[in-house]
């Protein structure tokens, strides 16, 4: 089959490196892709954003399947597009409906979906610029740290968690002053949770589902999570404490109500939910959902699959989940985040990056990356993701960061510490 895969970073380059592998595949696409994801396909120059352009080159390609990697396509409305042109609807799109894509879409949408299907979360309330004051009192009320949410998408930055109160309630005036510009309309304000995080990772039908390798990211950019949220510095799969008796109290408490809720919301979900989960006491609650593969978690999660995803993507569009059986690698893999000096504030783009080519037992998959005539340079804060296997956490680790140090390029920078927190 022909497969348009959107998408630039380490998530994509992760599903690049798997579907190439799969016996159905016949042309892989993928828009825009970076300079790692031209090793399993085609780069395409196309602006998703484009509807109808996106239309003319499917049709053009003779398209078979759409998988979508990033939130905003789906958030946008993407897959309804799809749904709603006579020439396209019947090609099949892992991804929600901008309707589901509301889980994350919107932090508001997203708690009051968790409440009404009684679905374990902290204790919350929004406000908006008519409401800062009684948002600032409803501060007051709280123990600090305190957890401020953008409403909308704020590429991985919308969250802010702090100490003091009037720091807090100094932020949620900013953020309702525009800091985020329209994704922070709203604000989000709510109960800290004390606990560890895990990240569980679902594939639906829209009926039934499979439950994929959890995994465990790493946000800050310092060291012993220090510093400001990134969009992941590193991320390690399976991850210990999600045993068998944690998994069951996840299955039932969480991912049956999800599903349940969005069949109830006359929801039609097809793809991926991401569900990152506290662990309280061995109990889960949700922190947030997102409506697709996380990043750079992809970029361990991907590899232990070790089913045909393309395969596992028909099963999901043709509603046959329930009878597909799915192949799970048993080994650790670990994978460690090389960013560019300055990320997650201001950093430079252009740089050479070398010694790709001296890697050894690692995959390198590429997040933020072009090539500029023979060279690959950066064009991004988070820029390759050194993924391995292992027999142990530690013994991947190892072998991450070997080639972590191999790899070069100026202002080169990454956390020594993934898994840390973690005893196997």
């Amino acid at each position: 089959m022909n497969v348009l895969l959107i998408g630039s970073g380490g998530r994509e380059h992760a599903l690049a490196w798997k579907i190439n592998q799969s016996k159905k595949l016949q042309k892989l696409y993928i828009a825009p892709g970076n300079a790692g994801t031209s090793d399993f396909g085609e780069n395409i120059a196309l602006d998703v954003n484009n509807h109808n352009e996106v239309k003319h080159f499917v049709l053009q390609q003779s398209i078979n399947m759409v998988v979508i990697g990033p939130e905003q396509p789906l958030v946008d409305g993407f897959v309804d597009f799809f749904h709603s042109d006579d020439s396209l609807k019947n090609i099949p799109v892992i991804g929600p409906v901008k309707a589901g894509a509301m889980l994350e879409g919107s932090k508001d949408f997203a708690k009051n979906f968790m409440q009404k299907y009684n679905i374990p979360t902290a204790r919350y309330k929004s406000f908006s610029k008519d409401t800062v004051k009684e948002g600032k009192d409803f501060l007051a009320t709280l123990k600090p740290p305190y957890v401020l949410k953008a409403d909308g998408l704020a590429a991985g930055k919308g969250v802010i968690i702090l100490d003091v109160l009037k720091e807090a309630q100094d932020t949620l005036d900013s953020m309702l002053g525009g800091k985020f510009g329209k994704a922070g309309d709203i604000v989000v304000i709510e109960e800290f949770l004390k606990g560890i995080e895990v990240s569980v990772f679902v594939i639906t039908d829209g009926k039934s589902y499979k439950i994929l390798p959890e995994a465990k990211d790493y946000k800050r950019i310092g060291e012993g999570d220090t510093g400001p949220n990134t969009g992941g510095m590193g991320a390690v799969s399976p991850v210990p404490f999600a045993d068998e008796v944690f998994m069951n109290k996840v299955e039932d408490r969480i991912i049956k109500p999800t599903i349940n809720g969005l069949k109830s919301e006359n929801i039609n979900y097809n793809g991926f939910i991401f569900i990152g989960l506290m662990n309280v006491n061995g109990n889960p609650y949700v922190i947030e959902y997102n409506v697709r593969m996380g990043d750079p978690e992809t970029e361990v999660v991907i590899p232990r699959i070790k089913s045909d995803i393309l395969e596992l993507f028909e099963s999901t569009t043709n509603q046959k989940l329930d009878d597909y059986k799915l192949e799970i690698e048993s080994r650790c893999c670990t994978t460690v985040m090389l960013v560019s000096n300055g990320y997650p504030g201001d950093y430079k783009k252009g740089m050479q990056i070398m010694n790709l080519n001296k890697t050894r037992d690692s995959l390198i998959f590429h997040a933020g990356t072009k090539f500029e005539g023979n060279s690959i340079v950066t064009n991004g804060g988070r820029v390759i993701a050194v993924s391995s296997f292992g027999d142990t956490m530690q013994q991947a680790l190892e072998k991450s960061y070997k080639n972590a140090e191999c790899i070069a390029f100026n202002g080169k920078y990454y956390r020594k510490d993934i898994g840390f927190d973690l005893k196997e």
